[in-house]
């Protein structure tokens, strides 16, 4: 049946007409932020303590654009007699997100849970340089990546979270071991007191003036 004259201008108008008829949905952006799911790719996050340096990230990074630099220092044995052991302490981890194509390849073979997803999208800059971020930048995006979403009942805590409070309890050990030996030290130096067989030295004069009297 051969289409009838003037049917695709009327389906034309329809939908013209359809749309009309519905609602705007234009994102006022930047006025109105976007609701965005928990896992968009914005920008990696960096946990610092749970990397070690092992530079899978890097290897495995199709656009080699995460730059890392490391030494290594001799920890002393933990117990008597032991073995001191060699570590690998991180010096520099940047990514280039000039480079990046977010791939998200870095953080799902990173062993340790040291590299995240963060929703966070405007950090656009004018200077290409400024799109690598140094390992003090990618700190600061962990604060924005959300929270993983809730387990079940009497399951295990996640690690990065496990990791986050073991790192704040230690350095609240040291903070109060630090405090207890400096309340140590200043009541032993209250107890010993003055030392005896020194004569008290009247205020107000000098040797000077004792000479001439």
């Amino acid at each position: 049946m051969p289409p009838i004259p003037g049917s695709g201008l009327a389906k034309g108008l329809a939908v013209t007409l359809r749309t009309m008829t519905k609602r705007t949905v234009t994102a006022q952006y930047p006025d109105v932020q976007p609701e965005l799911p928990p896992r968009t790719r914005g920008v990696i996050g960096l946990f610092e303590e749970n990397c070690t340096v092992c530079m899978l990230c890097a290897r495995e990074c199709p656009d080699w654009c995460i730059y890392i630099d490391s030494h290594k220092e001799t920890v002393p044995p933990a117990a008597p007699g032991g073995r001191e052991r060699s570590r690998n302490v991180l010096d520099r981890f940047a990514i280039d997100f000039a480079l990046c194509m977010y791939c998200g390849i870095c953080i799902e073979v990173c062993p340790f849970d040291a590299l995240f997803w963060s929703p966070e999208f405007e950090y656009a800059e004018t200077d290409i340089h400024e799109l690598t971020h140094e390992r003090d930048k990618l700190r600061d995006w962990m604060w924005t990546v959300p929270e993983p979403p809730a387990l079940d009942p009497g399951a295990e805590e996640p690690k990065e979270i496990a990791a986050a409070r073991k790192t704040a309890d230690k350095l609240q050990a040291q903070e109060a071991q630090q405090a207890e030996e400096a309340r140590e030290a200043q009541a032993a130096q209250q107890a010993e007191g003055p030392r005896p067989g020194g004569a008290a030295e009247q205020p107000g004069r000098t040797d000077g003036q004792e000479g001439q009297e």
